[in-house]
Formats: C-alpha cells, structure tokens, sequence
C-alpha cells in the first residue's frame, strides 16, 4: 500500500550560549515560515537593544527569546556586541546547509521622514557596509549608537551574511535605528523564505556556500 503519511518538516532552529567574563548570553530562534512565531521574551540590561530586538523578531516573523547579561557598569558596548554575535550564531545554526532559501532579501523601509534601504545575501561571506551617517556620536536615551554598527557588524561575521544599510533620508536618531532594525528584519524574513523553485538545492553556482 502506498505510504499516505506525511513528513514533518525539519524546524530550522537554534540554541545558542556564549559566557565569558564580561557577558553571559543566550539566544533561541526559530526562522519564520516554519512555525508560528511566538512573541518574543527579550531580557537584557539596555532597554533600547531589547526595544529594537523586540522590533527585529515582530517584523522578521522570528521566535525570539534573548536573555542577556553583562558588564554594563562599564558600559553597553561589550553586552550590545555579544548579543550581535550569539544573535548572528543563531542564524548561521538554525539556517543549516541553507539549501531551498531564497538567499536574498532587501526592504526600503520608511519612519516618519527616515527612510532606510536594506539589502542582504545569505550566501557565506560576510561583509557590512553601514552607511547611518545621522546616528554617529549620537545618544539615544542613555544608549550609545555607535553600538548599532557594532552589533550589526558582529552579527554579519557569525551569520556569514553580506550587509548593506544606507540611511536615504531623516535625521531623528531613534527612528534611523528603528528603521535599520526594521528594514533588516523584512529583508532577512525574505531571505530565509523557502523558494519553490530551487527546493533543496543550495542556491549557488558553486554548489556550496562559503
């Protein structure tokens, strides 16, 4: 008799810890298409990190649950790169041999008189070009942006992601950051998609991605 049952499909996901002296961080993700994603639970000591990851899982369909700690008596700089990196660990994890995804993914995303382009390639290298001339030196609340390109730039090392933010209007620092964090969710959620037409197949020439 012919096999009628169905296959569940494999749960791209990721558990993630990194510990060392000055952070201690965990992150559990689920890519979206795969299951419905959760709300996010996000626990870390900088509540404009939290906002924006709470924006990144919202808008990127993510699960997301991120508890992090660290030595932000010194400052958020060290707490703000690690959750990029252990972020961007998860991705590369849960993605696996990234075979079937689409691969790219942009988004031009509007906040008010800001308007960020967002373009990303999953294909292996990572490289970021930050271009949110508006935020450098910039405070927003309490929160240092010169650590968003600190945090994307970890993030696209451990992904092995290809980046590229470019601020094409506004000035409001809190609303280029949001846009940035926004316009990259909507790009990742396209990337990570599941393509019909390439199913299972690594989506390079090469045959692999590296």
């Amino acid at each position: 008799m012919p096999d009628t049952s169905v296959s569940s499909p494999v749960l791209r996901e990721a558990h993630v810890e990194r510990r060392t002296r000055e952070t201690q961080i965990s992150v559990q993700l689920s890519l979206p298409g795969d299951l419905p994603p959760q709300p996010p639970q996000i626990d870390t000591p900088v509540p404009f990190l939290s906002h924006m990851l709470t924006a990144l899982a919202r808008h990127g369909a993510l699960g997301l649950r991120v508890a992090a700690r660290g030595d932000t008596e010194i400052d958020d700089h060290h707490t703000v790169e690690d959750v990029g990196l252990v972020l961007g660990a998860a991705i590369d994890q849960a993605l696996g041999q990234r075979a079937g995804i689409a691969r790219f993914g942009h988004c031009s995303l509007c906040m008010d008189e800001t308007l960020v382009d967002c373009a990303l390639d999953l294909g292996g290298r990572p490289y970021l070009v930050f271009e949110l001339p508006a935020i450098a030196g910039r405070r927003v609340g309490g929160f240092d942006c010169d650590l968003v390109r600190e945090f994307f730039q970890a993030l696209v090392v451990q992904a092995r992601m290809n980046l590229h933010l470019h601020l094409r209007a506004g000035g409001n620092a809190h609303h280029v950051i949001e846009a940035a964090f926004k316009g990259f969710a909507r790009a990742l959620r396209m990337a990570v998609t599941h393509d019909p037409l390439s199913a299972g197949v690594v989506p390079s020439t090469k045959g692999n991605l590296v």
